[in-house]
């Protein structure tokens, strides 16, 4: 049986330092980065998905930023397609590939296949449940996926037409809520021999004191002026990537003049804690996972002892 190739993910909840051990683990391991998070797919959005910038890269290549534009409606299956033969040209040249990010279902999605693969996929389904949406509102589409996926239902904003569609179309396809479905995907048999590495904190408390600090470094660094260049392009609207992200969608009230400023930024940081919340839900779903707690009485550890450590625990 031929043996699979190695590769690292670091994986944990915003602002848990990701970026800083993934690019201390790549100068220990000989690696490259490749990014796993949704939104730094997307170009003129450095800002307010937190980037990492050419000095907090220290030389270390990264992947899979700023790659497709705001306009293009991005998927699990499309990152797969992209992110592939990145990995195999990193392994090809006698490097380790590292991801680095938040969004743990494009990770699975390179690992498996993509767990939400073609066979829950209906067009004839989704153009059904697409002129639900037209007809007859966001809310009454949302109505239908909570009566069958109350899970999914919870976990979907209404106004993410998108998503809502496809987990009624993944139900409708395969008889399985997506809640269910999804949870299977780790039980598939994996493309690459992939070492997870989850950050934890022992105090929430430090989290969310480093997600407000986050935020207003983002504001400092000019997120307004992002924000504003796409609202001004026409990419906050609801059918846009853009408009999903957290750090963008906030500030329409201010532009209506709802909001001021200072509202939007507590907003954000609002809606980043329980961003971050539900990304711890999602890696505890892993328990051949390294954890690895980032912060020790209160203070958060040195990222170089962070990475000593881990390095001694996978050998």
């Amino acid at each position: 049986m031929e043996q699979k190739k190695k590769l690292f993910a670091v994986a944990g909840p915003t602002a848990s330092g990701k970026t800083a051990l993934a690019v201390s683990l790549a100068h220990r391991l000989e690696g490259e980065v490749i990014s796993n998070d949704s939104m730094q797919i997307y170009m003129g959005m450095t800002i307010g998905t937190a980037a990492p910038t050419q000095a907090e890269m220290e030389g270390t290549p990264h992947h899979m930023i700023a790659a497709v534009p705001p306009t293009e409606d991005f998927s699990c299956a499309d990152y797969a397609e992209m992110a592939v033969p990145v990995v195999e040209d990193v392994l090809a040249r006698g490097r380790v590939p590292i991801f680095c990010g938040g969004t743990g279902l494009y990770l699975d999605a390179v690992l498996y296949g993509n767990g939400l693969s073609d066979s829950t996929k209906n067009p004839a389904v989704r153009a059904c449940f697409e002129a639900v949406a037209r007809e007859q509102g966001a809310d009454a589409l949302h109505g239908l996926l909570a009566a069958v996926d109350p899970a999914s239902a919870a976990a979907i904003h209404p106004n993410n037409v998108r998503r809502v569609i496809r987990a009624l179309e993944i139900y409708e396809t395969t008889g399985i809520p997506k809640s269910r479905y999804d949870g299977l995907t780790p039980a598939a048999d994996a493309k690459y021999d992939c070492t997870r590495i989850v950050l934890s904190f022992q105090s929430r408390e430090l989290l969310y004191e480093r997600i407000d600090r986050r935020v207003e470094g983002m504001m400092q660094a000019g997120l307004l002026r992002e924000v504003t260049g796409l609202y001004e392009a026409g990419l906050l609207q609801e059918d846009k990537p853009a408009f999903q992200a957290i750090g963008y969608k906030e500030f329409l009230p201010y532009f209506s003049g709802a909001y001021t400023l200072e509202q939007v930024v507590e907003e954000i940081c609002r809606n980043t804690r329980r961003y971050a919340k539900r990304q711890i839900t999602w890696f505890k779903r892993y328990p051949d996972a390294v954890v690895v707690s980032v912060d020790k009485q209160g203070q958060m550890r040195p990222t170089e002892e962070l990475a000593e450590e881990i390095c001694e625990r996978i050998g």
